[in-house]
């Protein structure tokens, strides 16, 4: 850290209390780090930020190695501001996208999702809920009013989920399970489930690629039906086929 009259940093080796790691734990959570998150390896990115100074504080015998930085990291300058307008519940106008859209929102929740932040909001301006690449945030403005936010929000939840609607192919699929079952098989990004008579579940999301989708169906390891999906069909009956032709 810097100051005005100078600076230090943490030594190498340096216990921290009172969170410690043992060896295999600290190579775990930094393996795992690097492994889910593209800009982990670059100080410039707040991830990686924060895992050089995990590095710095761990004895030299225990350090993994780490991978040279891509020089690819996402624009975070106004992430600290989003942050603190989500725990101070401050309403935002924001400027937005390449054409500097401008929106008031309300700030729920700032997520970090595959490499990625994200806010999610209620926007005024559209009365909507939405979802926000933090990276495209060109400006924003801290207003003097303050809002309620939701009070049973699954911020990381709804993100997910956000992720499987809005593409070009529309998917409907009954599965022979109920909604809790199928949970353990079906990732929120990849639909959003909805419970059916007869301890079965309907999963509802779109998809740019029905023949990944249908590859995604396959691991489900009960019978399901593809329901006014023509284009997933089509791709679940030519996986079928190569399947039993093997």
């Amino acid at each position: 850290m810097s100051g005005p009259y100078g600076g230090y940093r943490v030594g190498r080796g340096l216990r921290l209390p009172p969170l410690m790691f043992t060896a295999a734990e600290a190579a775990g959570l930094v393996m795992a780090t690097l492994e889910g998150h593209r800009g982990a390896a670059d100080p410039a990115d707040v991830v990686g930020g924060a895992l050089a100074k995990i590095l710095r504080s761990l004895p030299e015998r225990v350090v993994p190695a780490v991978p040279a930085a891509s020089g690819d990291v996402a624009r975070h300058e106004h992430l600290d501001r989003l942050l603190a307008a989500c725990a101070d519940a401050r309403v935002l106008r924001l400027a937005y996208g390449p054409r500097l859209s401008e929106m008031e929102v309300e700030p729920w929740a700032v997520v970090l999702r595959h490499s990625h932040w994200y806010l999610l909001c209620w926007s005024r301006s559209r009365s909507a809920q939405r979802v926000l690449r933090v990276d495209r945030v060109a400006d924003l403005v801290v207003l003097p009013e303050t809002f309620a936010p939701p009070s049973d929000l699954d911020a990381p939840a709804v993100i997910e989920e956000h992720f499987s609607q809005g593409w070009r192919y529309a998917v409907e699929v009954h599965v022979d399970a109920p909604p809790q079952w199928v949970r353990r098989w079906v990732a929120p990004s990849l639909a959003r489930l909805e419970e059916l008579p007869g301890d079965r579940t309907r999963m509802l999301a779109s998809t740019e690629d029905p023949d990944w989708y249908a590859r995604q169906l396959a691991a489900i390891p009960v019978t399901f039906r593809v329901v006014d999906s023509p284009e997933l069909l089509a791709a679940v009956r030519a996986l079928g086929k190569r399947l039993a032709e093997l």
